[in-house]
């Protein structure tokens, strides 16, 4: 996959103290502006601020008490939060199933994407990477699901894997989820955050 990312990425030609243009393969390898890229270069950003603004940002990395709760109530309101996925991509980590987040991750961003040239090159990387048989990622979709996209590889679009991924979003809502809940993860962040209510 390194190679592959490598020779896509080398394509565009580099203008020293420019950003590459949003080519990248979806996030993974932290080179372009994209949404993920972004995110992680505003936390960067904040670290970086004066000592009153770091503060501030240190205080806006952690989620609220009411945001940690609503987590418990829906697990779309966790999958909205920067904070929800990365606490939950945690978790699913300790549990050896972190690529169905990451397959889910990836599909939306390509639901996003209209370039057709990029929905081709994501489409293919997703499949690669968590459908095909070969992929050390493969993610848990039924063969009837499977042989769909494995049909739509032929005209690719940014919409292929939506049925995939609702199968997956199901897989981590009815199966990880709850455990998530329950696991020391979440208790260990809802108690903290009481804390800091109960402090100031």
């Amino acid at each position: 996959m390194r190679k592959r990312q490598a020779a896509h990425i080398e394509a565009p030609p580099q203008v020293p103290g420019q950003p590459r243009p949003n080519t990248c393969c979806l996030c993974w390898c932290g080179c372009c502006k994209c949404l993920w890229n972004e995110d992680r270069m505003e936390r960067s950003e904040r670290q970086t601020c004066t000592k009153m603004d770091s503060i501030e940002a240190a205080e806006e990395q952690h989620p609220s008490l009411d945001e940690v709760l609503s987590w418990s109530r829906s697990f779309e309101m966790m999958l909205r939060s920067l904070e929800g996925r990365e606490i939950f991509r945690e978790f699913l980590r300790s549990e050896y199933s972190e690529d169905n987040l990451l397959f889910w991750l990836a599909c939306d961003e390509l639901k996003k994407e209209t370039d057709p040239s990029v929905v081709d090159e994501k489409a293919r990387i997703i499949y690669e990477d968590y459908v095909s048989i070969l992929s050390p990622k493969e993610v848990s979709l039924d063969s009837r699901v499977r042989e769909g996209i494995n049909q739509s590889l032929a005209e690719p679009s940014s919409l292929m894997y939506e049925e995939a991924q609702l199968q997956i979003y199901t897989l981590m809502h009815r199966d990880s989820f709850p455990r998530f809940l329950n696991s020391t993860v979440y208790r260990d962040l809802l108690a903290n955050r009481r804390r800091t209510c109960l402090d100031t």
